[in-house]
């Protein structure tokens, strides 16, 4: 069996620095072209080298997406597209079209395939012939369950690499094939440009009766009918490694780099974990706390356990939130812990300190100085230098979080 890999997203630099300080085994991230994100920042090219350059100096690994649906005028520009990834040392290419994945084999013929979800992947004989046609791996579809994907781990190529998503936003549609964005506000979510309509409110109204709304909502802002909840499967690694799940994905090109930072780091305190005791995966309490420390939707476990009978959220489209990143720790030095702000925050306030691979320290700040040592009572301007002192040393790049109310 092999090593279960934390796959996790970034949708810019910040995001790509948060994923491989904090556990990642491998970084999925996309271009200004062909990727299924087109909101984030995302790569130009130099950017990319760089973050491969950075990566692989860790031992990371960093899948390139080209997973959209391109049309007729864009695939000319696709064979440079696939020479620069292959000039930037990148260690796989993320596909959903069957002609671009033609065209991959014949400008790079050395260069990993894997198999967008996009795709929509659910049974052991696509599985098998995208195998064939020269895929290294394979992501699954979203919408099928541990003993459906154990059956396909059982009915192909062992050195097929199964990757199922584990965490994130869940699409209302099948594998994210949607046309809702595109009819209503003429952004297509088959080429990154989603406008999530499903997380809008809707009413019910008759068509001989304008302006009357039918009472179905649950409040006086309508229903959310389609609203997904989101996924969880951070209790499960070991149900997913026993299916023959080889890489765990986490969804969120578009979010934070909080967000990145704390889920990246909770799956890989998770799967470490679940390699202290294979037989007996008992996921600590505070491991599972982490990815609610993050703004996120309700949680489900979508379809790994059967058809999911509350996987829709019917009262509001926002996110949970309850935590801030108030700052960002630069050095330790001498008993002084020197930092970046990020969010206001009081002299007196308690706090939570998260570093890689660690359990959260909590400290109550009573005394902060700026960057000149003098004391001061808040830290309220962006980005502005502070201290502390502690006796706890903590590496550059812990992120310091606290508690909303």
């Amino acid at each position: 069996m092999r090593r279960l890999e934390v796959l996790a997203p970034a949708g810019d630099t910040e995001r790509f620095n948060a994923c491989i300080n904090y556990g990642a085994d491998a970084v999925y991230l996309g271009r200004k072209q062909f990727g299924m994100r087109s909101s984030p920042m995302n790569f130009d090219f130099p950017q990319l080298v760089q973050a491969v350059q950075s990566a692989h100096a860790k031992g990371i690994k960093v899948y390139l997406t080209c997973n959209t649906l391109p049309r007729n005028n864009e695939i000319p520009q696709f064979e440079q597209f696939v020479h620069e990834a292959v000039e930037a040392e990148v260690d796989a290419l993320i596909v959903a079209d069957i002609g671009l994945l033609a065209l991959i084999k014949r400008y790079a013929p050395d260069m990993e395939i894997h198999i967008s979800t996009q795709t929509g992947i659910v049974n052991y004989v696509t599985a098998q012939e995208l195998y064939n046609m020269g895929a290294k791996r394979i992501v699954l579809a979203r919408e099928l369950t541990l003993e459906e994907i154990a059956e396909i781990r059982a009915k192909t190529n062992p050195d097929m690499e199964i990757e199922t998503f584990v965490h994130g936003a869940m699409c209302v549609s099948f594998s994210g094939r949607c046309l809702l964005s595109q009819y209503l506000v003429n952004r297509d979510a088959n080429r990154g440009e989603c406008a999530q309509p499903c997380r809008w409110g809707y009413h019910l109204v008759e068509e001989k009766r304008p302006n009357e709304f039918f009472p179905i909502f649950e409040d006086e802002k309508g229903t959310y009918i389609l609203n997904a909840k989101d996924m969880c499967m951070i209790e499960h690694i070991d149900k997913l490694a026993q299916a023959g799940v080889d890489s765990l994905k986490i969804e969120g090109r578009a979010k934070s780099a909080y967000y990145v930072t704390v889920v990246t780091n909770a799956y890989r305190m998770a799967v470490d974990e679940y390699y202290k005791n294979p037989e007996n995966f008992v996921l600590p309490d505070w491991i599972r706390d982490e990815v609610y420390k993050v703004s996120h939707r309700k949680y489900s476990n979508g379809f790994f356990f059967g058809t999911p009978e509350n996987s829709q959220y019917y009262e509001n489209s926002g996110y949970i939130r309850n935590y801030d990143v108030v700052a960002v720790v630069e050095k330790c030095e001498n008993g002084t812990v020197y930092c970046t702000q990020r969010n206001r925050f009081f002299s007196g306030d308690t706090v939570e300190l998260l570093a890689p691979s660690t359990k959260p320290v909590v400290l109550k700040l009573d005394t902060l100085c700026d960057e000149n040592g003098v004391e001061i009572q808040t830290a309220n301007h962006a980005m502005m230098k502070f201290s502390f002192k502690s006796d706890l040393i903590f590496p550059s790049g812990t992120v310091i979080r606290k508690e909303t109310k």
